[in-house]
């Protein structure tokens, strides 16, 4: 027999697990999606990767000789030479740089090109980060929403048992009044039903003015009916303010609602009025304990960092570009004279062309502005330098503040469990006791408030700690969450 009972009892921790992880599972597949979306649509992620493809084509620029030279000139009547008569003149030059110039040029344009790829990495992190940002945000109004509509219904409970309360018979006998104001809404019918009790009591205090007796019903001569009378009709004004306060705010959370949706679809560039799905219940995400741990390579994959690596490394190579530029140039170059024949040349060489091989160096005497240029170089590297530890020191604060927020999402959500439950269970105590007449409407409306409270903590601290999650798999350029689900 126990060994039945154990295996039922196995068999339905593995099962309520499943279902646990079916619902984790969709809840990570609706974001999934999202995000699928954002990365294929996002503009500033399209923006982004249409600049690392343009500076892509940079490469094979920068890598290329400068365009050849040619010049053609023609004689209006032909000049006379030694060997006949110089009718035109076509010359050719390519130059060439000095060695590893052409080298180094395409070495920084590569660099750039890899800077601008970890910047299009960077804007769809960011992107990423901002879609599960928004997405819990919009999960917690919609979970306020709906924790506010269950506290309404509890609210009208609690105004149906005042209700019964207030036209209960007192104890000491009588037919207790029943004012239309408990039902409409409206103090003032409340003296009326005062009125009706008298004309109920006896025939003259139907006609009973300013100066007349006061009447002998029982109900009028008992303070204690009176009391009890005004402080039913007390509670339920009470509980009728408390639901149109919750009322209200539910109507602002449902404008939140809307403006949170189309800052969501603007992100996702599609219309700003296409319905979302969220899930019915946000599980709390785990952070990987590796992220947990400050080492030297935490942020060893953010393209922040990345792209200003490559800068510095680009501009390494410009060092050395515009050293070389320094250098002469060198031209290769061909001279071709077209002579026709002269009759009054006696010469062998009468009428035939010349071709004269040519050499072009450049002189770089102006030092001033290859020296400015080698040091507008190493300034450019110094200041990347130097925002690069700005950005890794920007990092680690970033860093802090999440873990910070990670941890006490976590202590928060242990917290509010433990209360939730323990409020809620006071709560149904009260309630029973309240129907039993044992307990004030106050103190069940306090409970009912903490309650309140303690549920919107609960949804709060498991959005800080899923937000947490994302903000540091942003910071560790992690695209894929590996976490394991609460």
């Amino acid at each position: 027999m126990k060994t039945i009972g154990n295996k039922k009892i196995l068999f339905a921790i593995v099962m309520i697990s499943c279902s646990i992880t079916a619902r984790s599972q969709q809840q990570s597949d609706l974001l999934m999606h999202y995000l699928e979306i954002a990365a294929k649509n996002n503009p500033t992620v399209m923006q982004k990767f249409s600049e690392y493809q343009a500076a892509l084509q940079k490469v094979p620029q920068a890598g290329s000789l400068s365009d050849p030279e040619v010049s053609i000139g023609f004689f209006l009547k032909p000049m006379e030479v030694l060997s006949g008569n110089q009718v035109a003149e076509i010359r050719f030059m390519q130059m060439f740089p000095w060695f590893g110039v052409l080298k180094s040029a395409k070495d920084e344009m590569s660099l750039m090109a890899n800077a601008k790829y970890e910047s299009f990495r960077d804007a769809k992190l960011q992107t990423f980060y901002d879609v599960q940002r928004i997405w819990y945000e919009l999960y917690k109004v919609k979970q306020n929403i709906h924790i506010s509509e269950k506290n309404i219904d509890i609210l009208r409970a609690v105004e149906r048992l005042s209700l019964v309360k207030y036209k209960a018979p007192p104890a000491g006998g009588g037919s207790p009044s029943t004012p239309k104001s408990v039902q409409g809404g409206s103090p003032q019918s409340a003296s009326s039903g005062s009125s009706g009790m008298q004309g109920s009591g006896g025939g003259s205090g139907s006609s009973m003015g300013a100066g007349a007796a006061p009447s002998s019903s029982p109900m009028q001569s008992s303070p204690m009916g009176g009391q009890a009378a005004g402080s039913g009709l007390s509670d339920l004004y009470r509980i009728q303010i408390e639901i149109g306060e919750l009322e209200n705010s539910i109507d602002l959370l449902k404008n939140q609602q809307v403006t949170i949706v189309a800052r969501f679809n603007t992100t996702l560039n599609r219309s700003v009025r296409m319905p979302l799905m969220l899930p019915d219940t946000l599980y709390a995400e785990f952070i990987n304990p590796q992220l947990l741990q400050v080492t030297d390579s935490l942020f060893a994959s953010n393209p922040m960092l990345g792209m200003l690596g490559y800068e510095q490394k680009s501009l390494e190579a410009r060092k050395k570009m515009v050293t070389r530029m320094g250098y002469p140039m060198v031209g290769f170059g061909v001279n071709y004279t077209v002579i026709s024949k002269s009759t009054m040349s006696t010469s062998p060489m009468n009428g035939k062309d010349m071709v004269m091989p040519m050499i072009t160096v450049t002189l770089p005497i102006y030092r001033k502005k290859y020296k400015a240029m080698q040091a507008e170089a190493a300034l450019m590297k110094t200041a990347t330098e130097q925002n690069y530890q700005a950005t890794a020191n920007a990092l680690q604060a970033e860093y802090y503040e999440a873990v910070q927020l990670y941890q006490d999402a976590r202590r928060r959500m242990n917290l509010y469990a433990a209360q939730g439950q323990l409020t809620k269970k006071t709560l149904d105590i009260m309630l029973r006791s309240f129907a039993a007449s044992g307990t004030e409407l106050t103190d069940i409306l306090r409970v009912r408030q903490q309650l309140l409270d303690y549920e919107i903590k609960q949804v709060d601290a498991v959005v800080d700690n899923n937000t947490a999650v994302a903000w540091l798999n942003r910071l560790m350029a992690v695209t894929q969450n590996h976490q394991t689900n609460q």
